[in-house]
């Protein structure tokens, strides 16, 4: 059984996919980081930098309970633990880590300073709306390349590389995005937005505050 801490982000969201798409049965227990439970001191046992999302797989690789915090990290963890979405043979897998550290080093930390920027912040900063608008872009041009010559980030394959990054993506229009000016990104979204274990997770804590 998967404890896991979550909440309605994109990262929250990589997690809910992840584990309906391995099988792994698993219970939520919501983290609400719009009223600061994100600081309890419950929670910072599993996540020191309290961050969701956050898990204990009570079944752990030696029977005893493992807790993790880092969704990049869980995603490794999952798959190896379920043997899925991660391949064994190392040219195969080290094309999966590296997109799955492009969405942890870029896609997840600029497209999240573009969503703030453009839309939460409490007053107009032109200039990063606009450092951050272009950095938005650049980087779905870095994927829509990448697809134009393979079915999935990482290869042939659906890998965590693409659970990793699908969900930063469902808010193209937050970060100054036309996803039409990406049609191979938009190819990609669609075609992950339509598997079932996908829509499964997005629908974890819905109706919760976004």
């Amino acid at each position: 059984m998967i404890d896991l801490y979550t909440w309605t982000t994109p990262n929250g969201h990589k997690m809910h996919i992840m584990l309906e798409e391995t099988g792994l049965e698993y219970r939520v227990h919501p983290v609400n980081i719009a009223t600061g439970e994100q600081f309890s001191e419950s929670f910072l046992k599993i996540s020191p930098n309290n961050k969701i999302p956050a898990m204990v797989d009570q079944e752990g690789p030696d029977g005893l309970p493992l807790s993790m915090c880092e969704s990049g990290a869980m995603l490794i963890y999952l798959a190896e633990k379920t043997k899925q979405f991660l391949p064994q043979d190392i040219r195969p897998r080290m094309s999966v880590l590296q997109w799955l550290m492009f969405q942890m080093g870029h896609v997840g930390p600029m497209l999240g300073q573009a969503h703030h920027f453009l839309k939460y912040a409490p007053e107009p900063v032109p200039y990063a709306q606009e450092r951050y608008k272009n950095e938005a872009n650049r980087l779905y041009g870095v994927m829509n390349r990448r697809l134009a010559v393979s079915p999935f980030l990482a290869g042939d394959d659906y890998t965590i590389a693409d659970i990793a990054t699908f969900p930063w993506l469902r808010s193209a229009p937050d970060q100054g995005v036309n996803m039409d000016d990406y049609p191979n990104v938009k190819r990609w979204f669609n075609q992950i937005n339509a598997r079932p274990a996908v829509q499964r997770g997005l629908q974890v804590l819905k109706g919760a505050q976004r």
